[in-house]
């Protein structure tokens, strides 16, 4: 009887974690990651894409100025204000990614539409216009998100830190959305209770201490100030824009002072944040070898310079609070 007893307990608790971790629209929760996050390098789609590649130069290095680079600012551990200038890069009057092929790519699939959309809390029919409201840019820092990958018609979660120079679209408070290599919808990191375990992919300027996460905006950004790697320049952006819009601007007069904690004693021991609404970065295993070339060390812009924002009520959609920091993230 004991025996019988312990197995039926089991069962109930096994059926009670089914529910908890499991959402509404089938998709699960990032505690499922089993405490993992997932490295991937720029250019790479990663596991279970929604569609192929909509970035237009998938294989692009890195947008990081080197650290002789003094126009934009100094190495952050922790969070950065979705509006911050210099925050992303990109080419001047060329979209990092295709938005109509992504539109396209999802209309094809309805059953992956219906996942993409359940992932963002939109109707199939609002896609469309949803992804043409996305700013395409390209990160300046190794950035922590909860990405989606499609799998046996669901959309399922895991925690990922996405390489500088990787191609995103971002929504009107300047938070990721997509990510272009992989079509997946993206959402704010969640922190694990767990040290958690880094796998996937490795690059040679990883560090935990620099990897950021986006928060968003207080305000709408109207205008994107963007930093080009190829020219030197900047210039600004239309949310929702494609490039036809860009204008040459001057550099940021003033250094970055984001919420964030100091930056971390050693790459091996990040600092808890000080920010409830940010976690932290992942630890230092790894598990796969570096396949990608050296990319220089992540640096923060400013989020000083407020030319960018208006004074618009929240949008819809807006970016729910990320969970409280946990050491070791």
């Amino acid at each position: 009887m004991p025996r019988v007893a312990l197995i039926a307990a089991a069962v109930v608790v096994a059926v009670v974690l089914a529910v908890v971790l499991t959402r509404p629209d089938g998709t699960t929760t990032a505690t499922d990651s089993d405490g993992e996050v997932f490295l991937q390098a720029a250019g790479k789609p990663g596991p279970d894409p929604f569609t192929a590649s909509t970035a237009r130069d998938s294989s692009a290095a890195p947008v990081t100025p080197s650290p002789s680079d003094t126009s934009g600012s100094a190495n952050v551990t922790r969070s950065v204000d979705g509006a911050a200038p210099g925050l992303y890069g990109g080419t001047r009057d060329v979209a990092g990614c295709d938005v109509e092929k992504q539109i396209t790519a999802l209309d094809r699939a309805p059953d992956k539409k219906r996942a993409f959309a359940s992932v963002l809390d939109l109707q199939p029919s609002e896609v469309p216009a949803y992804l043409r409201a996305l700013t395409p840019v390209q990160l300046r820092m190794d950035t922590r998100v909860t990405n989606h990958g499609y799998r046996d018609g669901k959309a399922t979660s895991y925690q990922a830190v996405l390489q500088s120079g990787t191609a995103v679209l971002v929504d009107d408070r300047g938070v990721p959305r997509v990510r272009c290599a992989c079509g997946n919808p993206l959402l704010p990191p969640v922190a694990l209770k767990t040290t958690p375990k880094r796998t996937g992919d490795s690059w040679p300027s990883y560090r935990p201490s620099d990897v950021v996460v986006v928060s968003p905006a207080t305000q709408v950004v109207d205008i994107f100030v963007i930093y080009d790697p190829d020219s030197g320049d900047w210039f600004t952006r239309h949310k929702g824009d494609t490039g036809g819009k860009d204008r040459k601007t001057d550099p940021p007069a003033n250094q970055p002072s984001p919420s964030m904690s100091s930056p971390s004693p050693s790459s091996d021991s990040p600092s808890p944040s000080t920010s409830p609404a940010t976690p932290s970065s992942p630890a230092e295993e790894s598990e796969s070898p570096s396949s990608e070339p050296p990319a220089p060390e992540s640096s923060e812009p400013s989020p000083d310079d407020t030319s960018g924002t208006t004074t618009e009520s929240a949008a819809s959609h807006s970016v729910p609070e990320s969970a409280a920091t946990s050491p070791g993230l």
